[in-house]
């Protein structure tokens, strides 16, 4: 019975990804595939290669900080396997229109399938994605306390603010929320699952143990926040490496800044699937205020949409590959 429901679980992330992939390239040909082929060819391929090499390096890390919180050795428990799962939740999270849900399920399926016990890839990436989310809080809150000493506090709630103070509450609400919720909800949906589904309330009181078990090991919970913390400022140090790459300068400390900012725009509306429109208006916004010409702004946005692709839509074909191979085995 465990091994049909796996198989129905495979399938049908197997064929959300491919219909999600389908999308994706469509909108890309009807929409931007001119203007993302342009940019590349405006920093040629060297450059772009320099450029989606970076989130290489940010995927190293990130999938680091992972294994860190997974506890003993075992099949699959390498850091090689969380990296792999890690570029599977990046790719799906840029590439598929399923917005962060969508790349949450895929990495945990990238794990599963490496012989990892579920109890284990939830828990920890449920901890994972709560230490995440408190290093984005601190480097938004960053960003936002450096744009207030730069505009001072004559800038107009309503204008230059408003947008970037909703997006830190909502960073603030959603983290309080993940951290404050995980148990409660774990055992709220024990007892729920237990009454309507043999089996589910062992498996989600099996989470919760391993949960705890993972915040225990205090110093590798705290080795992941800083690594996460880390990954961010890196992801910002890399969008000054292509704004370089587009010809504009600009102090590496004010496009930390930018990209700090530009996150906390996104969380405001993370329901969006890739941030479509969104992350181009904010550059907009935020790039003249740090003297980034408007258009240069646009180039930076579009191009790291090009390398989201360029990174995302291999590591979601090799994974369907794997996700077939597992069903046909």
């Amino acid at each position: 019975m465990a091994n049909k429901a796996a198989q129905r679980a495979r399938a049908i992330t197997l064929i959300i990804a491919i219909i999600g992939l389908a999308l994706t390239l469509g909108l890309l040909a009807h929409t931007g595939a001119g203007q993302v082929l342009s940019i590349i060819l405006r920093i040629g391929p060297a450059g772009f290669t320099l450029y989606a090499s970076l989130t290489g390096v940010i995927l190293i890390g990130l999938g680091l900080a992972w294994w860190l919180l997974v506890p003993g050795e075992g099949p699959g428990i390498t850091p090689g396997a969380f990296i792999w799962a890690r570029a599977v939740r990046e790719a799906a999270t840029d590439v598929l229109p399923f917005a962060q849900f969508g790349g949450i399920v895929a990495g945990a399926r990238a794990l599963l399938t490496r012989g990892l016990p579920q109890p284990l890839v939830y828990a920890s990436l449920i901890a994972d994605q709560t230490a995440e989310l408190a290093a984005q809080f601190v480097y938004t809150l960053y960003g936002t306390v450096i744009l207030i000493l730069l505009l001072g506090t004559g800038a107009s709630l309503t204008g230059q603010y408003a947008p970037i103070l909703a997006g830190l509450l909502i960073s603030m609400l959603i983290l309080a929320a993940f951290t404050l919720a995980q148990r409660p909800m774990l055992e709220f949906g024990a007892k729920l699952g237990g009454a309507i589904l043999p089996g589910a309330e062992n498996a989600l009181l099996g989470v919760r143990e391993a949960l705890e078990g993972i915040y225990r090991r205090r110093m590798h919970v705290t080795a992941c926040f800083l690594i996460h913390i880390g990954t961010w400022v890196g992801s910002g140090a890399g969008a000054w490496v292509a704004l370089s790459l587009i010809g504009v300068k600009v102090s590496v400390g004010d496009v930390i800044v930018i990209e700090s900012l530009i996150f906390t725009l996104r969380t405001a509306a993370f329901l969006v699937p890739g941030a479509i429109g969104l992350q181009e208006a904010a550059y907009l916004l935020l790039g003249p205020l740090f003297g980034i010409p408007p258009e240069a702004a646009l180039a930076l946005s579009l191009l790291k949409r090009a390398r989201d692709l360029a990174v995302g839509i291999p590591v979601m074909l090799i994974w369907q590959i794997d996700e077939g191979r597992a069903l046909l085995r």
